[in-house]
C-alpha cells in the first residue's frame, strides 16, 4: 500500500494539470483564491481515488491473469502493446468526456460569485450523485471505451494471423474484465464518497450564508445502506471464488508446465484476502463517518452545548438520522431558551413584586441587576457565571417581602429596632430562596443574597465576614446596590449627584467595598451607563 501512495503522490499532479487543462476546470479570473483552494481539493481527490481503484484493480486482477499467462513472441508483444495504447486513449478520451458532463454544474457553481438558491441545490445533489456516477462512468466509457476497441482489434488481428493467440485467452479477458471494472467500481464507490463531503459541507454553508437555507437531500435515499452492504458483501463474498476458479483455469490449461501448483495457489489467496481486506476497511469507513460524528454530536449535547448540529452530508439513511438528531437538538435547544425565559421572568416577577411594595424605589432590583453584569464583566466572569449574578441581583433583596410594611416603608430614621430587623432581609432572603424545589435551582444565588451587606473590612451584616472571604457576587452586588441606594430619590432625600455618590465608593474602597472591583466600576463607569442605558431602552421595546 505504501508503494502505492507514493505512486500516487508523484503523479497526482501531473494528472491534474492534465486534466485541468482538457476540462478547463479553474478559471483563475473568475474564482476567488478560498474557491480555487477547495475546487482544486476537489479535483485532486477525485483523481486520486480514480488512480487508487484502478491500480487496486489492475494490480489486482490484471497482473495475475493477464500478464503472467501471456508468452507471446516480441513482435506479437508489441502489437498488443499498440492494441492496448489505442485503447487506454480512446477509455480515456471517453472517460473525461463523461466525467467533464458530471463536473461542469460544480465547476460553473464555484465560477459564479452569488449563484441562485436554486443552483445551490441542483449541484448539492449533483455532488452526492458523483458516487454512483462513478460506477456508470467505470462500467460505461471506462468499460466499453477498453474492452471494445481492444476484443475487436485483437479479434481482427487473429483472424489476420498477426496474433496466435488461442481464443481462451479471449475467454479469459472476457471473464477477468467485468471482474477489474467491478473491482475499480467498487473502491472508487467508496472513496468518492468520502471526496465530495468536504464539498458538500461547502455547498451547503453557501447557502446558510447567501439566502439563509440549509441544504439536504428532502429525504431521498440516492443508495440505501441495505443496497451497500449487500452487493459489497456479494462483491467481497464472491470475488475470491471467482479468482480461485479463473486461477485454477490458467493452471490446468495454461501454466500448468511452468509453474508450481502452490506458489499459484499462494498468490491468488493472496490477492482474494487483500482485496477481501481493503473491501471490509472502505465499506467499515463508510459506516463509521456518520456514526462518530453523531456521537461526537451526542458528546456536545451531554456537555451542555445544544448549538451543535451534524452536517446533513449523507445520501443513504444516514442522511435521515442526522436530520432527526438535528431536529431533536433544535427542540430541546427551543424548550432550554422558553425555560430560561420563563425563568428569568420568573426572576423579574420577583423583584417587580418586591419593588411594588415601595414605589419609591420601583425598578431598584433591575438597576442593580444591570450595574452588578456590567461590574461582573469587568471582572471577567464567564457568560454562565454573569448570568448567575444577575439572577442573584434581581433577588438580592426578596428578604425584604418578610420586613414589615411599617419598617420598609417607613419615611424618616429608623430606630436601632427596626433597623436590626432590616438587618435580618439578607438572611431571610436565603430562606425564601431554599424553599424554592429542587434545591439545586437556587443554590448557587444563595451566597450573593446572603452576603450582599457584608463590608470589604469585616463591618457589615448578616455574618461580619472580611475581604475575599465575601462571596465574589456579594461584593459585587454591594457596589451596585449602593450606588443605586445613593443616586435614587427617596421619600425624606432627593437622590445625589452621580459625581458624589462615585467620590463616596472612592472613599470606601478597601473598607467598605472590594477596592479592584470599586475600582473598575469607576473608571468604566461612562461605559457602564451606557450600557445599561441601551439595556433599558431594548427592555422598554420588549414590553
Amino acid at each position: 500500500m505504501s508503494t502505492l501512495n507514493f505512486y500516487i503522490s508523484n503523479t497526482d499532479e501531473q494528472y491534474i494539470r492534465f486534466t485541468k487543462t482538457f476540462l478547463g476546470m479553474v478559471n483563475n479570473n473568475d474564482v476567488g483564491d478560498t474557491l480555487q483552494t477547495i475546487y482544486k481539493s476537489f479535483i485532486k481527490s477525485i483523481i486520486r481515488d480514480y488512480v487508487i481503484g484502478s491500480a487496486v484493480a489492475v494490480l489486482g486482477v490484471g497482473s495475475v491473469f493477464i500478464f503472467a499467462a501471456l508468452q507471446v513472441p516480441s513482435d506479437e508483444a508489441m502489437i498488443l502493446f499498440g492494441i492496448l495504447l489505442i485503447s487506454i486513449v480512446i477509455m480515456v478520451a471517453a472517460e473525461l468526456f463523461a466525467m467533464y458532463r458530471h463536473i461542469r454544474p460544480i465547476r460553473d457553481l464555484f465560477q459564479q460569485s452569488r449563484p441562485s438558491q436554486d443552483t445551490l441545490r441542483s449541484v448539492y445533489f449533483q455532488t452526492h450523485r458523483l458516487p454512483i456516477l462513478a460506477i456508470k462512468r467505470i462500467f460505461g466509457p471506462h468499460f466499453f471505451g477498453l474492452s471494445v476497441p481492444a476484443t475487436s482489434m485483437l479479434i481482427i488481428g487473429i483472424q489476420q494471423e498477426f496474433l496466435s493467440l488461442p481464443i481462451s485467452y479471449l475467454l479469459l479477458a472476457a471473464i477477468g474484465a467485468p471482474l477489474v471494472a467491478c473491482m475499480h467500481a467498487f473502491i472508487e464507490f467508496f472513496l468518492t464518497s468520502e471526496s465530495i463531503r468536504p464539498l458538500a459541507i461547502h455547498i451547503r454553508q453557501q447557502s446558510i450564508n447567501l439566502y439563509g437555507v440549509d441544504l439536504s437531500l428532502d429525504g431521498r435515499v440516492l443508495v440505501s445502506v441495505q443496497r451497500k452492504f449487500q452487493l459489497s458483501a456479494f462483491l467481497i463474498g464472491t470475488f475470491p471464488l471467482i479468482l480461485f476458479s479463473l486461477g485454477g483455469y490458467i493452471r490446468q490449461d495454461v501454466l500448468a508446465a511452468t509453474v508450481d501448483y502452490w506458489s499459484w495457489v499462494t498468490v491468488i489467496l493472496l490477492v482474494g484476502m487483500a482485496f477481501s481486506t481493503l473491501g471490509a476497511w472502505v465499506l467499515s469507513r463508510e459506516i463509521q463517518h456518520p456514526i462518530r460524528s453523531i456521537n461526537k454530536a451526542m458528546a456536545s449535547v451531554q456537555n451542555g452545548d445544544l448549538d451543535v448540529r451534524t452536517a446533513d452530508i449523507y445520501s443513504d439513511e444516514f442522511s435521515k438520522l442526522v436530520a432527526g438528531f438535528n431536529h431533536m437538538v433544535s427542540g430541546l435547544k427551543a424548550r432550554e431558551t422558553m425555560n430560561n425565559q420563563l425563568i428569568q421572568s420568573y426572576f423579574a416577577t420577583l423583584a417587580a413584586a418586591l419593588d411594588a411594595r415601595d414605589p419609591y424605589t420601583a425598578g431598584h432590583s433591575e438597576r442593580v441587576a444591570h450595574y452588578s453584569f456590567e461590574i461582573g464583566k469587568l471582572a471577567g466572569l464567564s457568560l454562565e457565571e454573569l448570568d448567575r449574578l444577575k439572577k442573584t441581583a434581581l433577588l438580592h433583596d426578596i428578604g425584604k417581602i418578610g420586613v414589615r410594611d411599617t419598617v420598609l416603608l417607613k419615611d424618616g430614621r429608623l430606630t436601632d429596632e427596626e433597623f436590626e430587623q432590616i438587618k435580618q432581609h439578607p438572611v431571610l432572603g436565603e430562606n425564601i430562596l431554599k424553599e424554592i424545589q429542587p434545591p439545586e435551582s437556587m443554590a448557587h444565588l444563595l451566597p450573593g443574597v446572603r452576603s450582599h451587606h457584608e463590608r470589604f473590612d469585616g463591618g457589615g451584616y448578616p455574618d461580619g465576614l472580611v475581604g475575599k472571604h465575601i462571596p465574589l457576587t456579594g461584593r459585587i452586588i454591594a457596589i451596585a446596590d449602593a450606588f443605586d441606594a445613593m443616586t435614587s430619590d427617596r421619600p425624606y432625600r432627593k437622590g445625589m449627584a452621580v459625581e458624589k455618590a462615585l467620590h463616596i465608593l472612592e472613599e470606601g474602597r478597601g473598607t467598605q467595598w472590594d477596592p479592584r472591583l470599586t475600582t473598575a466600576f469607576i473608571q468604566n463607569f461612562d461605559q457602564i451607563k451606557l450600557e445599561v442605558e441601551r439595556e433599558n431602552v431594548e427592555l422598554f421595546l420588549k414590553t
